[in-house]
């Protein structure tokens, strides 16, 4: 045994003698260290650490149940380090609300680390010495991270997989796999190394063996990206405004009309540049205000002749003049004033637009208004004159892989509209970027997004950013439409691939748990 190995096996048998609170303590904090992979600070040695020492942690419990308690705080840490940024939308009105930011706090990272806790729990029935326990890993990993995604209207929030979104070539991964198909390989990749604490044969081809699948992520990928210049759709120049105002002001009777004439301003035509379209962001008004005279005279001045504002608008239903139903709209405006498509957004946020079990829950929902949000009939392929056909999303609707466009009636370009003023200068409007970015290389079509306070911009169907808007800042960019490429592997077969791949890696599991060897040193 060289020193090296000797330093490896005492780490690891330090991790794995851990009992008690101390197990707990390090399980916390190795999950959080990994959220620092996440956007926007991007560490990605640091998921190399944090997964080591899991597998080093699984690998001193005794029981499911305590695999069950490591899993739970590891997800605990990973998601309260990355989801810190959910608290910011308590502030906006925190007379009302900042008391729950604890709670919130607390609750939503205990309640998305019970799917880690459980995927550890399920894991431990497995646990073969060796590769096999890393491939193990992997594979329940992303299977949880998955149904993480559809349990309880679902929350599929920073996957493993978007740790990539700075990294072009090995992001191509997307479009073969899907973000589940990258968190399996990352995982895998990352927890490898945790091998070279046993004395088997081929250890360190065993260590090096995820490193080696995503170096080939990336070689393709880099081939991918060569063979693929920038091409737009002429003629589809677009205008997407962000305004920049801050949640606070957002609804002010007061600010109303200047924040209105702001994004008035900002979509008239600049140095002789006439748009066929001009884009604003979610909630960017209200409906009743679009169909008003006054409001039309107003709109008929900035959409250009033949063209569109599409636009974010909160939308009220009444009956003899009593509201009875709100929903979260976009809406497509033609020159003259006229009201040409309606969508309604039909994944609401819980708490956010609507609260679950409101009959029980004495908590109110945080956006204005007496009345929760209802959802609208569901995903839908909106055609407009002079526009190419388009998925409409507003706000985190395009966090959700392989649910952003109908397969069969595939749409040309991806369009999310949202308003992420409620999270500050915070990571939350940076991990949404990356999600909207990672929607658009798995689908193979390009991606406008229109953010209140950003980020905001063009991304092509092989997620490069075109042209963008920095968080914090107004402006407005002129950019033709990318085109769109033919479907990927994945737009064609969805999440069927990672589930595919999570089975290969659990019957290569089985294999080398039978034709290992594991020697003591």
């Amino acid at each position: 045994m060289t020193a090296k190995e000797a330093d490896v096996k005492r780490l690891a048998d330090r991790l794995i003698s851990l009992r008690g609170w101390r197990l707990l303590l390090v399980s916390f904090w190795l999950g959080a260290l990994a959220a620092a992979a996440q956007p926007p600070v991007l560490l990605l040695p640091v998921m190399f650490v944090s997964f080591v020492g899991l597998v080093w942690l699984l690998d001193g419990t005794q029981t499911r149940r305590a695999a069950f308690c490591v899993g739970w705080l590891f997800g605990t840490g990973y998601f309260a380090a990355g989801l810190y940024w959910v608290s910011n939308a308590l502030l906006v009105d925190a007379a009302r609300f900042a008391w729950l930011i604890p709670f919130t706090l607390l609750g939503l990272s205990l309640g998305l680390g019970l799917f880690t806790g459980l995927m550890a729990w399920a894991a431990r029935f497995f646990w073969w010495a060796g590769i096999s326990r890393v491939l193990v890993l992997a594979a329940t990993w992303t299977m949880f991270e998955g149904l993480r995604g559809v349990i309880f209207t679902g929350f599929p929030w920073n996957p493993v997989g978007n740790v990539w979104v700075s990294f072009a070539p090995v992001l191509q991964g997307a479009a073969w796999t899907g973000v589940y198909g990258l968190s399996l390989v990352t995982v895998f990749a990352a927890a490898a190394p945790a091998v070279l604490s046993q004395n088997f044969r081929y250890r360190y081809s065993a260590a090096l063996s995820g490193t080696a699948i995503l170096a080939a992520v990336a070689v393709a990928g880099g081939i991918r990206l060569e063979n693929s210049p920038l091409t737009d759709i002429g003629g589809q120049v677009m205008r997407i405004v962000q305004p920049n105002i801050p949640q606070r002001d957002k609804w002010k009777p007061s600010k109303r009309k200047a924040n209105f004439t702001r994004q008035l301003q900002l979509s008239l035509p600049t140095d002789g540049v006439q748009p066929a379209h001009v884009i604003w962001p979610e909630t960017a008004t209200s409906f009743s205000f679009l169909m008003d005279p006054a409001g039309q005279t107003l709109l008929r001045r900035i959409i250009p002749a033949g063209g569109l504002l599409i636009t974010g608008a909160l939308r009220v239903d009444r009956v003899d003049g009593r509201a009875v139903a709100a929903h979260n709209s976009l809406v497509a405006i033609d020159s003259q004033g006229r009201a040409r498509t309606v969508y309604d957004k039909h994944h609401l946020v819980p708490f956010g637009e609507y609260v679950p079990f409101r009959s029980v829950l004495p908590v109110e929902k945080i956006t204005a208004g007496a009345i929760d949000f209802s959802p609208g009939p569901g995903l839908r392929t909106l055609r407009l004159p002079r526009l190419t056909p388009f998925s409409p999303l507003i706000c985190y609707e395009a966090i959700f892989t392989g649910a952003v466009a109908l397969r069969g009636d595939r749409p040309a370009w991806l369009l999310n509209v949202t308003n992420d003023a409620w999270f500050g200068m915070s990571a939350g409007p940076y991990q949404h970027f990356a999600s909207a970015r990672l929607r658009a290389v798995e689908e193979g079509l390009p991606l406008v997004r229109v953010a209140n306070t950003g980020i905001s911009g063009f991304v092509d169907a092989y997620g490069r950013v075109i042209a963008s808007i920095g968080l914090g800042r107004q402006g407005v960019v002129d950019v033709s439409l990318p085109a769109p490429i033919p479907p990927t592997f994945f737009a064609q077969f969805g999440n069927l691939i990672p589930a595919v791949l999570a089975g290969i890696f659990y019957i290569l599991a089985y294999f080398f748990s039978k034709h290992q060897k594991i020697e003591r040193k």
